[in-house]
Formats: structure tokens, sequence, C-alpha cells
């Protein structure tokens, strides 16, 4: 089965190709990335998101047609980013009748940084000294979440962070600025790599085989808080 994923969050922007399959020994779902195009060069994310899932595509031998499975980051994030991934997502689930996945942008690269021993802290940027946030653990092999994504300060994670002590490890865009401030409070901490810091598509990917689909007239994005033009719109 062929799940196609979509990641349009943030700044970078990436799309993957997955074969879903089950282990014939422990039963359990496992994905194989077929492909995956990634950039992160500030374009305009409504120019380049379709274009790189066509040429995707297209360049694995494959159709629309073939494709069973569509996922999405669904937020938090950038508000024209996240809408454009989630319009993207549902033209292609409602095209083509098959079920869609609305995944958190946070959780997603949690399941693309497998690590024991660390707690993770995923965070974007949410300016005005704020972040998207999430924490997570892996245990025994499986993510587990220990908070809701929320909008946070950077001094009450770091207060609480103090507060859990042990190791922690910063994923997501927002990975330099929580570091460098969370040294700067003398929080020891620990940044992924580079490769595994960003959010992806193919981390979408991974997050669907936990959980169920819904349909694109369900699906919508989780902003977490109003946009700039509603704000200015209440005062």
């Amino acid at each position: 089965m062929l799940i196609l994923t979509l990641e349009s969050s943030a700044k970078p922007a990436s799309v993957a190709v997955c074969r879903i399959m089950k282990n014939p020994h422990t039963h359990h779902l496992e994905l194989q990335l077929l492909g995956q195009y990634f950039q992160n060069n500030g374009f305009s994310h409504s120019k380049t998101l379709l274009v790189m899932a066509e040429s995707l595509i297209k360049n694995l031998g494959l159709t629309p047609a073939d494709i069973e499975k569509v996922g999405v980051s669904s937020g938090p994030g950038s508000f024209t980013g996240v809408r454009i991934g989630v319009s993207a997502a549902k033209g292609f689930a409602e095209g083509l009748n098959i079920p869609i996945y609305g995944i958190s942008t946070l959780e997603a690269m949690a399941y693309q940084y497998p690590v024991t021993g660390s707690l993770l802290c995923a965070v974007m940027d949410a300016r005005r000294r704020q972040v998207y946030n999430a924490l997570f653990e892996w245990k025994n092999g499986r993510l587990k979440r220990s908070c809701d994504d929320r909008v946070i300060s950077l001094e009450d994670l770091s207060a609480e962070l103090k507060k859990k002590g042990g190791s922690n490890t910063i994923i997501g865009d927002g990975a330099v600025l929580t570091y460098d401030y969370l040294n700067s409070v003398g929080i020891y901490c620990n940044q992924a790599p580079d490769l595994l810091r960003y959010q992806t598509a193919y981390g979408v990917a991974l997050a669907t085989l936990h959980k169920k689909p819904t349909t694109a007239k369900e699906l919508e994005p989780i902003y977490l808080r109003p946009s700039q033009a509603e704000r200015e719109k209440r005062l």
C-alpha cells in the first residue's frame, strides 16, 4: 500500500512516497521510504509543494492512481504553510477518493528521531519569545507523549524542563532559538543532527502508522492560536 505525505508547516517543505508493509514476524506495520523531496530555501510552498509531489510520483514510475493514502502535517506552524499543505492533501484525497491522515507537526518530528534516554522537546518558532511545543519520550520502542501541543513562552518551557531534570534533546525549526535560550539559563540540552532536526514528510508518514484516518471534509488545520489578522480584527 502506497502513501503520499506532505509537510509545509514551516520554512522547509517536503513530500514523500512510502510503502506500508506488515512485518511477517511481528505483524506490525512498517514503512519503506521510496522517495522524498525536501527543500529549505524559503520559496513559496503554494508554488512548489504540488510540483514536488507530482514530480516525485512521476520519477518513481508511479501515477496518482497508485497512491492509496495521503497524510499531511496539519499544524501547528505557519498559518499559510499549514493551510497550503492541508488544502493540497485534501485535494489529493478527494480526487482519488482515498483516506487522509492529519498529523501533528510536532509529533511527526518526534517519530523521525527514535532516541531513548532523553526527553524530546519539539519546538517551532511562534514569535514573541514563544514556541509551539510538545514533549515526548521513546520507551520500549513506542513514542510516549508527555503533554499536548501548545504555545508556550521560552521562560515557562525552561522552568518546566528544569523541574523535570534529566537529558533533553531539542528538535524542530525552533531548535537553535530554544537551545541558545536554555543554555543561557543553565539547562543542559542537545540539538538533534541537522538532517533529523527539521519537519519532514517522512516523519508524517511514520506517524500515520499509529493513527486512524479521517475524511477530507473532516480534516481541519490546527493553529493553536488566532492568526495575526484575526488578532488585529479583535482590537
